[in-house]
């Protein structure tokens, strides 16, 4: 019971992180998504949509992994911020990177959170690193990406059906 006296209300950190991971073990088992690095730092053939109004995308990395992972997380954020694209700016601005201090089994979660999504907007992270590095580059940088992850990755779309604060 939110709000009591004998239960304090949670912050919407600790929500999102919870609701994160109720999500990602319910999904875990429906639709795991292994990240691969494109062999020649070609954007992959599949397109990351958010079709509704937000998304997140839960990544289980590796603890050994955490530095190449946040060191790829900068590259992406370097790459959108000097894309001539507008729907890259746009991308930038509502896309977090957020790390769990809660262990997730005996990985590191990380959650993505893109609210509000860009309608049509390629938010594959290979597909964006892939377009904005030198193929070299991109190569080396995918690497790290694809082998910072334990498990994958699972996907989740949402659309609003409540906005509680209007």
């Amino acid at each position: 019971m939110f709000g009591s006296a004998t239960m304090p209300a949670p912050s919407g950190r600790r929500v999102w992180i919870a609701l994160g991971l109720i999500v990602g073990v319910v999904t875990a088992s429906v639709a795991p998504i292994q990240a691969q690095a494109a062999p020649q730092a070609q954007p992959v053939s599949n397109a990351r949509v958010f079709p509704n109004d937000a998304g997140m995308v839960l990544n289980f990395i590796k603890p050994d992994k955490t530095a190449d992972f946040e060191a790829v997380m900068a590259k992406l954020k370097e790459a959108l911020q000097k894309s001539d694209k507008p729907e890259r700016k746009q991308q930038a601005a509502g896309w977090k990177v957020f790390k769990s201090p809660d262990p997730a089994g005996a990985n590191v979660l990380y959650v993505f959170i893109v609210d509000p999504s860009v309608k049509g907007a390629d938010y594959q992270v290979s597909n964006i690193i892939a377009e904005a590095f030198p193929a070299a580059e991109a190569t080396e940088i995918l690497k790290k990406y694809a082998e910072a992850y334990a498990q994958g990755m699972n996907i989740v779309n949402l659309a609003v059906i409540q906005e509680l604060g209007k």
